[in-house]
């Protein structure tokens, strides 16, 4: 299979990045708008040219989806290792492929009606191209550190959307908090690559993930700690991925990160930035099995189940309605990393890996609807919050159908595509951990509940009295809504096994009946209770939120992780350490080395009459040198 063209699918958003970045002055705004689209509209139709022959043409051999790569070494350190540059296409690589584009482009378009008269429209579509670019290089990187170069060029391009609006305090500090953050998690990540690269000999994704490598046996005899070498690296690896995917507890910067235009956060959690670190799990699978029975990816499964219940927990109190889609998909991304870290390898075994990206892939589109669609309602009422919203369905209804899609696709219910990857995650859990299908379905419940709190909050409950009535968005912003719905609809037909496993070898998948029967009646109830409690205005929220005391107050405050994070870093780290190591700079360091400097420049005012240029003084100086050495050898001549 030829897949030398497909350099191109990352390369087109970088060009349009340089182009309207170095001409954002000069470039109309409506043009740099039609120019964003165009690019991605390109890199997209290739992206799908790639996956219909990799899925339907050249890409299966006997039975089994092949690996092909296009690479050239940059550098070079030893026979195996070097750091490459190039394009891999595997099932998940091109899977990821189809979300980043669809996602992408469908925001682009979003964009131009939603962004319309802002005074850095320009600047905002160069942003986009450089997101779109780093998430395109992720998913096709060839090797562990050429991930980490887009890795950070990911970081780096959600710093400048998210603090778009940089006159705006509190998104500079939103920006801030998502880079730093996600620094520290890179930290992890980076030493994780460190200690591959030095163990193994070699950061390339074949040689890695080769489960009868040479590679992984090696590494069985060298521990530390009572794990392998390769665990710990697999474990520091998977630190930099929850940073990414804001995992318990690296979450906290997503939701401030909602301070940024509303198409950012939809690219941001639909398609970009928080499933990398899903993908990064995914691409080394094989190590995380195969190494030491799992221990790794039961690390995995348990922080990706806790965290899916823990911001599903916060979600149901949370007003702000971009604040609820954040918590909303720290949860989703939990079901996905559980659903990783609970599956088998070879063929059905691996349910819990093909569940994941299954999920991955219709969560991208639900979401983004979701998150599209939030836009669409704050765009009409200028407000994020839901006491400022009620009764929308009469003013909005493309926004108000797309939305009630997108609530029921991720409240699990058929035949929405959310079902038949939620019904996957939990088939696996069930499989392999019941007390992870437990949480799975208690979530499940939680998640229909906020979202249906959601949804009747905005379009139904009390009517707001509005100062401007408001309005159906432009098509611009409602044609990305119908194509995302319509996805959020079909998407689950997909026979998802059959193109992406664990093993390669594909397989097909069956619904369990009762175990999806379960799931679903949880998610009815779920929406049931959002019914009573939110469709027609009435006093039962009040009642319950007093019921549940300091429990309501802490889930509505975050269980106050910012409060805990903000005492670590200024009473603990910069009063007790920072404070410390500042006086010794200061005082020891400096005051040494201005103590050298000042005494420098005293014995060179004292000396600094010795060079006068004047005769005499001279003169004066060598007679009197002359007079000291004749005294002196008259001294010693006579004694």
């Amino acid at each position: 299979m030829n897949i030398s063209y497909t350099i191109l699918i990352p390369l087109i958003p970088l060009a349009v990045f340089l182009l309207l970045g170095l001409n954002s002055k000069r470039i109309k705004p409506a043009i740099s708008g039609y120019i964003g689209v165009l690019g991605l509209s390109i890199s997209a139709a290739l992206s799908f040219y790639t996956a219909y022959q990799y899925f339907f043409v050249n890409g299966k051999v006997d039975g089994v989806y092949q690996t092909f790569v296009n690479k050239s070494v940059w550098m070079h350190f030893t026979e195996t290792l070097h750091i490459d540059m190039g394009v891999l296409i595997d099932p998940i690589s091109v899977m990821m492929l189809i979300v980043v584009s669809i996602v992408s482009l469908m925001v682009h378009i979003y964009s131009r009606g939603y962004m319309k008269g802002d005074d850095g429209y320009t600047r905002f579509f160069a942003y986009l191209s450089l997101f779109t670019f780093s998430m395109y290089g992720l998913v096709l990187a060839t090797n562990l550190f050429q991930i980490y170069i887009f890795w950070e060029l990911v970081g780096v391009s959600s710093f400048l959307l998210i603090g778009y609006y940089y006159t705006k305090p509190s998104a500079v500090s939103a920006a801030k908090k998502a880079f730093i953050v996600t620094r520290f998690a890179d930290l992890g990540f980076l030493i994780g690559i460190l200690i591959m690269g030095y163990f193994a000999g070699t950061y390339d994704f074949e040689t890695l993930n080769n489960p009868e490598g040479s590679v992984i046996l090696s590494w069985a005899s060298t521990s530390f700690m009572g794990l392998s070498v390769i665990t710990w690296a697999l474990l520091l690896i998977f630190m930099g991925g929850a940073g990414k995917s804001a995992m318990f507890p690296l979450h906290i910067w997503l939701p401030d990160a909602m301070e940024g235009p509303t198409p950012v956060s939809a690219l941001i959690h639909a398609a970009t930035m928080v499933v990398a670190g899903v993908y990064l799990v995914a691409r080394l699978f094989p190590m995380f099995y195969f190494v030491e029975h799992g221990f790794a990816l039961n690390v995995v499964a348990y922080i990706g189940a806790f965290s899916s219940l823990f911001a599903a927990i916060i979600a149901i109190t949370q007003t702000d309605i971009k604040r609820v889609l954040a918590f909303s998909t720290m949860s989703q991304i939990g079901y996905m990393m559980l659903a990783l870290g609970v599956s088998g390898y070879d063929g059905h075994e691996g349910v819990g890996y093909m569940a994941s990206m299954f999920h991955l892939f219709t969560h991208a589109m639900f979401k983004a609807l979701l998150f599209l669609g939030a836009g669409s309602v704050i765009h009409a009422v200028h407000s994020n919050y839901l006491k400022d919203m009620g009764g929308l369905r009469k003013y909005m209804p493309i926004t108000n159908i797309t939305f009630l899609i997108a609530a029921l696709a991720i409240s699990g219910v058929p035949p929405f595509a959310g079902f038949w990857s939620k019904d996957e995650i939990l088939v696996a859990a069930f499989e392999h951990n019941m007390l992870i299908y437990y949480v799975g379905v208690f979530v499940a419940g939680l998640t229909a509940f906020y979202m249906f709190r959601l949804y009747f909050g905005i379009f139904w409950g009390k009517e707001q009295t509005y100062k401007h009535p408001p309005h159906e968005s432009p098509i611009s912003m409602t044609f990305p809504l119908l194509v995302l719905a319509l996805l959020s609809v079909v998407g689950g037909f997909i026979p998802f096994g059959e193109f992406v496993s664990a093993d390669r070898m594909g397989f097909e998948g069956h619904l369990n009946y009762p175990l999806a029967a379960i799931a679903t009646g949880v998610g009815l109830v779920g929406i049931l209770l959002a019914w009573v409690f939110y469709k027609k205005e009435n006093s039962l929220s009040d009642i319950y939120a007093k019921a549940f005391g300091p429990f309501y107050k802490w889930t509505s405050d975050k269980f106050y992780f910012d409060e805990i994070y903000l005492f670590v870093t200024k009473k603990i780290l910069f009063n007790g350490v920072s404070r410390p190591f500042a006086w010794f700079d200061r005082n020891v360091v400096d005051g040494t080395m201005n103590l050298i400097g000042n005494s420098t420049v005293k014995t060179s005012n004292k000396i600094k009459g010795l060079q006068s240029g004047k005769f005499q003084d001279y003169a004066f100086s060598f007679v009197m040198g002359a007079v000291i050495i004749a005294l002196v050898f008259i001294y010693l001549w006579t004694n």
